[in-house]
Parts: structure tokens; sequence; C-alpha cells
């Protein structure tokens, strides 16, 4: 018996369910016009993914009950359809009673529901609620361990959720109860390295239950969470015969002879830059759509932060929504300027110099009583990045657009960043991405193919010395180590949860390890007022590092 699945990898918004129920019914359409028996949707595609305490609000389960009534009504139209749709369930959808988060969830679910034909065939709970990185689930939903499996084309499909397929209880579960395929709608969140993490888990999972697996995933960002993605089907054997691109939204079909997959298209692996440059150019172009901003406003320095930030906003919005401003102060290099005039002419964006010398001038004559017989240091350095920053969001109320920040994870975690200066705006770019890796990224959108228009950054950009340029002759290296060294020593301490004396063990000096790791901890009062940013690695500086800003612990090396 041939049977043909459609894997829908689409594109929500939280809490928009009007605009994803549309989504929705387009990518059934899709489906069913190609010949689909089944469509799975993501985890929550209803909803969105995460909705985070939206789900303590009594009419939103109200909202979601009414949306999947709606949305089984209109794929009513579409005769012999299965429709796999992840949602937010409350026994009582509409009671009134409030949710709290410091009372245990005992009737609200991380659901999925099978559709046919205007009715709902039955729902699974998801078993396995993430508790750990991003995850916090179950802060809001209850659990109920019981299989759901159905039958389609004369095969017992079984519903699972994601985090289920992470451990063998809820698959086992599906096979006793006498599953042969098995359908797993997810939110999975990317991170560098997930897409293989994903396929050696379901491959785990296969080996143990002998049982084919189909694994559909958004493709979209929400807040600092990138989606990227990389829906695939994999037979009996663990063997991967269909994969649909990374961060782009579609629907694929797949074709079952019984309960074995034929192959299909199957998207080629991308490198390490170009998956992060995709997710970059995602989550810039989701949170400006998603949130409504018109444009965005980028301070362009000729250094290669923003040069790197201003390719990736024109790359996700176009150049007719971008608009850089270069701010020269006493100290910029006169080919700081002459590399960002290139750069813009290259790109064709707005572009405006607005020179903060009368500024800078005027508060040094303000603050000349108070400062009399003070050295100058890093508060005339603060200053010329706290008037940047106050330009750049007079820009913003004036006109409405988004200033995207240029700060990289380097610099946020051992603060070399101006409160209220150059961490003004409202989306951090680069907020998880290693300087090294900046330097990485910009090389691959000189020089990849993928790209219509290469060589964007000027190439002294990418060779000068680093500098703030905010004091005479300054390079980034007279205040910090090489950031080869800072790099490493962050991601081994930050990032992998190494002690300080593991990572001196493994070669570094250690004076390098107890002055990156002070910083470290001395800085956390700047990062919780940052504004958020696409989440890259698999610990970003966000909502999965809570230290404590106040804190009298130190480790020993």
């Amino acid at each position: 018996m041939k049977m043909r699945i459609a894997l829908a990898q689409i594109n929500v918004t939280v809490g928009d369910f009007v605009g994803n129920l549309k989504i929705m019914v387009a990518a059934a359409r899709d489906a069913y016009q190609q010949g689909a028996h089944l469509v799975i949707m993501p985890e929550l595609a209803l909803s969105g993914y995460p909705p985070e305490d939206l789900l303590l609000r009594p009419s939103f389960y109200a909202a979601s009950a009414a949306a999947l009534a709606q949305l089984a009504s209109e794929l009513s139209a579409f005769e012999g359809l299965h429709v796999v749709v992840g949602h937010p369930y409350r026994m009582n959808a509409h009671e009134n009673r409030p949710l709290k988060s410091n009372v245990p969830p005992s009737d609200t679910f991380n659901a999925v529901s099978v559709l046919r034909e205007g009715r709902v065939l039955g729902t699974y709970f998801k078993q396995e609620l993430p508790n750990t990185e991003v995850f916090d689930e179950r802060r809001y939903f209850a659990t109920d361990p019981k299989p759901y499996v159905f039958e389609l084309e004369g095969v017992r499909c079984a519903v699972l959720i994601c985090e289920d397929i992470w451990y063998p209880t809820a698959v086992q579960q599906a096979k006793t109860a006498g599953a042969q395929l098995l359908l797993v709608p997810n939110g999975s969140p990317y991170h560098l390295g997930k897409d293989n993490l994903r396929l050696e888990i379901v491959r785990a999972r296969i080996r143990e239950s002998g049982l084919p697996l189909v694994y559909v995933n958004y493709a979209g960002a929400q807040d600092e969470l990138v989606f990227d993605g990389g829906s695939f089907v994999c037979n009996a054997q663990g063997e991967c015969v269909a994969r649909m691109p990374q961060f782009e939204a579609g629907v694929a079909l797949v074709e079952f002879d019984g309960i074995t997959p034929q192959p299909s298209k199957i998207a080629p692996e991308s490198s390490l830059e170009a998956q992060v440059y995709a997710a970059l150019v995602l989550g810039v172009r989701d949170y400006v759509e998603k949130n409504g901003f018109p444009g965005v406003l980028i301070g362009l320095s000729g250094g290669v932060d923003s040069a790197l930030v201003l390719a990736i906003a024109c790359d996700a919005l176009g150049s007719e929504r971008v608009r850089a401003v270069m701010m020269p102060s006493p100290y910029t290099a006169e080919i700081s300027v002459i590399d960002a005039r290139e750069m813009v002419g290259r790109l064709k964006v707005r572009y405006d110099e607005i020179a903060i010398t009368p500024a800078f001038e005027a508060f040094r004559l303000s603050l000349a009583q108070v400062f009399d017989g003070l050295a100058a240091d890093t508060t005339e350095e603060n200053i010329q990045a706290r008037i940047r920053g106050t330009l750049l969001m007079a820009l913003s109320n004036k006109l409405g657009w988004l200033v995207l920040t240029t700060g990289n994870k380097s610099e946020m975690a051992v603060g070399y960043c101006t409160l209220y200066g150059d961490m003004a705006g409202g989306f951090a770019v680069l907020k998880d991405i290693a300087k090294t890796l900046v330097y990485r990224l910009c090389h691959y959108r000189n020089t990849s193919d993928a790209f219509a228009f290469k060589q964007i950054i000027p190439e002294r950009i990418l060779t000068r010395a680093p500098s703030a340029e905010l004091r005479p002759n300054q390079i980034d290296q007279d205040s910090l180590p090489p950031y080869e060294i800072l790099d490493a020593i962050m991601q081994l301490y930050m990032e992998a949860g190494h002690s300080g004396a593991d990572i001196v063990a493994a070669g570094f000096e250690p004076a390098d390890v107890a002055r990156i790791t002070r910083l470290i901890k001395q800085n956390e009062y700047k990062r919780r007022q940052a504004p958020i940013g696409p989440r890259i690695t698999a610990r970003a500086f966000g909502r999965d590092w809570r230290y404590p800003i106040t804190s009298g612990f130190s480790e020993v090396l």
C-alpha cells in the first residue's frame, strides 16, 4: 500500500492564532494538492513555540481551543487528509480559573491532535517535558503517559512530541501499542551541531525499536531562538532517506511503500559558517518583521563587527530597509570612514555621517569643574559611546526603526562594552558570536557562491587590528588578551562548563584564565541589561545562562 506523508516545515508566530491558522491551512492545501494522505505540523504549531507565560493565561487556552475547532472545520474541505497538529491543551479550556507558576500543573498539556474531515480523531500529550537549557516546560504542563496510535492506509502510526524521542520510554510504549511508524512534531531550536545530534538521537531510538521515523521541525525564529528546520525521514535501518533544507519554510512529500519510506530529496549539508550566517539572517528577519519594524538602524564604525551586522541586515531585509550611521569622534581613523563609505556604497544603503565631536566637547565642558584634577580614563571613552547610543536611539524614536547593536559575545563576556552606549538598541545580532567567528563569517560572506553579490566587506576591515577608537592609537589588545585565547577560554568556561583548573591544565596561562573568568563574573550586571540576540551556541548569554549578579563565590585555579 502506497502512502504519501507531507512534512510541513512552517514558520509561525507565538500567539498569532489567526495568522498561524492561515499558514497551516495553506500548508495542508499544498500537501493535499500534491496527493498527501497525511501532513505533519510542528510542536505547538497552532500557538507558536515557546509561548512561555502566555501558558498561564486561561484565555490563551480558550483561544487555542477555538482556533483548533476552526482549523478542523477549514481542513474538512480536504477529503481524506489526516493532519497532525501541535497545540496547547487544557482539560476545561474555557474555565477562567487562574493558572499559577508556583502551582504544579495538572490539567494543561503540550498536545498533538490528529484531524480528519472536520473531526479530532485523537489527542496525544507530551510525556518528556524538558527543563534544561532554554526549556522550562514543567512550569506549564502536566504529563499523561499514554501512547496514541491511529491507522492510516493500513499502517499503524504513533504520535510522539520532540523530547519524547530523546528517551526510550515513550517509543517503547508506542511499539507495545502496535505502532509501525513514528511521527514526531518538534519545536527544536538551533545551536551549533544540533542537526547531527538530533540524527544521533533518532537513530538510537530506531535501533531500539526497529521503527521508521518522520521528524518535522519549525523553520523560523522566535525572539532569541532560531529554529532551523532540517526536517527528515529515516527508515527502519536508521538511514536518512529524505531531508529538507535548513532555515527555509516549505512542504516536502515523502512516499512510503507500507512502512518503508522511499528515497527522496536530501538537502546537502552546510558548512558551520553557512549555517550560522543563515541562522543570523533568519533571526534578524523574523524579529524585525514579526514585531512590525519598518527597518533597522546600524551604527557603522568601519570595524569588522558593524560590517558583519550590516551585511546580515541587508541579506535579511534588503538594502532599502537598512540605514547606516557613521559617527566619527576625534579618535576615529580616516581609513575607518573611508571603509565605511566604501561598504555602504557596495550595498547601496542609506548612509549618514553625524560627527560627535561637538557633543563630546559639550560633555567635557559640562563636567570640567567636577572632573577637575582627575586624569582622563575610560570615562571619556564611555561618554563617546553613549553619545552614539543616544543619537541612534533618537533616530529610532523619530523613524520607528529598530537599532541593531554590533557587539559580539567575546566583548559581552568580559564587559568590553558600554552600558547605554554601544549596548543601546533593540536586537543584538552578534550576541552569541565570538570574535574569532565574526571574522570567519565575514570571509564566508565575501567568498560564498550562495550570494550573487560577493566581496561586500572591504578587505582592509578584515586585516586591520580591531579597535574601539575611543582614544589615540587604541587597539583591543591593549585591554584584552588576543581573541584566539579569550574565545577559547570563554568557550571552555562559559559554554562547556569546565573549571578554571581544568582550563589551565589544558595549556592556558593561569593569569589569562583567572583574568577572563573574573571578568565574566564581574560583568553579569551589564549582560542583564543587554538586548536579546539570536542563540547560536549550546549556551548563550540569556535564558540558559542564569548566574547571580551579587555573588561572593570565586573558583580557585
